[in-house]
């Protein structure tokens, strides 16, 4: 499985010029982490990861 794990730093707006519309986007801070463990909704009550 991939994932990103990332940071919300803020929202803003981009003009698409060819579709004449402008679009909400996300601007996250992703950096490498290393998971060493999925949870699962079955075995531990929830699902995350640590």
């Amino acid at each position: 499985m991939k994932y990103m794990i990332g940071k919300k730093l803020g929202m803003m707006q981009i003009f698409d010029a060819q579709k004449n519309t402008v679009k909400a986007v996300t601007l996250l801070d992703v950096q490498p982490v290393t998971v060493v463990q999925i949870k699962t909704q079955e075995k531990d009550g929830y699902t995350g990861v640590q």
